[in-house]
C-alpha cells in the first residue's frame, strides 16, 4: 500500500470545522509516517474530478474530512474499487461515521485511527445504497422526512439538529400523507398511503435520528421504515422517538427489509446522504461490499 493519503476536504462543513480538522488530521497521518496531499476543488464537480484522478492513481486511502455531503461526494470516488475510505467527521449530521463507529467532531483521533488502520490493514467492505449512478451510504429519505430536509437545507440558523427539529414542526402544518407505489425485490406493486418511507443502508440521519435503527452495514438488505397514514398529533408524538429508535414499536411504523426498493409517487423529492437525488420515482439497489472503510 503506498505511503501516499489523499484528504479530501470541505472547508465549509460544521461552519467552518472541515478546514480547521484538516490540519490535526494531516499532522496525525504524517507523525505515523504518511504522505499527505490535499484535494479542495473550487466546485463539487471539480474537487469530485480531483478525487477520481486521485483514486486512479494509486492513493493509499481518500480520506474525506466533512460531514455526510463530503462523504457522499467521496463515496462517487471510491465505490467499486479497493482504495480505502477514511473519514474525518466534522459536519453537522455525521451519520455514516456514527454508523461505522467511528470518533465524530475529534479529527486528531479520527487521523490517529485512521493512520493505526492502514498500518494494521482494518479494512471492513460495508454495503453502499446505490440510485442509478449514484451511491449512498446511510438513508434514502422520501415523504415527509424529504420535505422537512429540503426546509431545513433552506434554513440558515440555527444550526445543528435544532434546524431539522424546527423544520418539521414548519412542515407539520401544511403535511398530508401521501399516496406510494412501492415494489420489494421482485415482488407485487403496493400501493399505501404514507407518512414518509425511509430506505436505511446505515441506521440514521439528520444528526442521529434512527429512523432505520435496525440496519446492518454489511447484510446485503436495506432496512425500510414506512410510517403510514397518521395525524399531526401521533407524527407530533411518534417522531421524538426517531432519536432513541423506539418509535419502530408505534403501531403506524412497519420495518421491511430488501436488496431493492422501487418508489414512485406523484409528487415528492428523494434525498440520501442530506443530498437531493431528484423527483420520484426512483429505483435503489443494496450493493454488498460496494465501499472498503477504514475502521475500529
Amino acid at each position: 500500500m503506498t505511503g501516499e493519503i489523499t484528504l479530501f476536504v470541505n472547508p465549509t462543513a460544521g461552519r467552518g470545522r472541515g478546514a480547521r480538522a484538516a490540519l490535526p488530521a494531516a499532522s496525525a497521518l504524517r507523525a505515523a509516517g504518511f504522505q499527505v496531499r490535499t484535494v479542495l476543488g473550487e466546485t463539487s464537480e471539480d474537487a469530485l474530478t480531483r478525487a477520481r484522478a486521485a483514486v486512479a492513481d494509486g492513493t493509499g486511502a481518500l480520506v474525506a474530512v466533512g460531514g455526510d455531503g463530503m462523504v457522499n461526494l467521496a463515496l462517487q470516488a471510491v465505490a467499486g474499487t479497493r482504495t480505502p475510505l477514511g473519514l474525518v467527521a466534522v459536519g453537522t449530521g455525521n451519520d455514516f461515521a456514527r454508523a461505522l463507529g467511528l470518533p465524530v467532531r475529534h479529527p486528531e483521533a479520527a487521523g490517529r485511527l485512521i493512520a493505526e488502520a492502514l498500518k494494521g490493514s482494518r479494512l471492513r467492505d460495508v454495503d453502499l445504497g446505490r440510485v442509478g449512478g449514484t451511491w449512498f451510504g446511510t438513508v434514502l429519505a422520501s415523504g415527509f422526512d424529504s420535505r422537512v430536509n429540503d426546509r431545513g437545507n433552506r434554513m440558515r440558523w440555527p444550526a445543528g439538529r435544532l434546524r431539522y427539529d424546527l423544520a418539521m414542526l414548519a412542515e407539520l402544518a401544511a403535511f398530508r400523507p401521501v399516496p406510494y407505489r412501492i415494489r420489494l425485490d421482485d415482488g407485487e406493486v403496493r400501493e399505501i398511503e404514507a407518512t414518509l418511507v425511509a430506505v436505511g443502508n446505515g441506521s440514521s440521519y439528520g444528526g442521529g435520528m434512527r429512523i432505520c435503527a435496525g440496519a446492518d452495514l454489511q447484510d446485503g438488505l436495506f432496512d425500510i421504515t414506512i410510517v403510514g397514514d397518521c395525524g399531526r398529533g401521533t407524527l407530533l408524538r411518534v417522531f421524538p422517538k426517531v432519536y432513541r429508535g423506539t418509535h419502530l414499536d408505534h403501531p403506524r411504523v412497519t420495518v421491511v427489509r430488501a436488496a431493492r426498493i422501487e418508489i414512485a409517487a406523484d409528487s415528492g423529492t428523494g434525498y440520501a446522504d442530506g443530498e437531493p437525488l431528484g423527483a420520484l420515482p426512483l429505483t435503489a439497489d443494496c450493493v454488498r461490499g460496494a465501499v472498503r472503510v477504514l475502521a475500529p
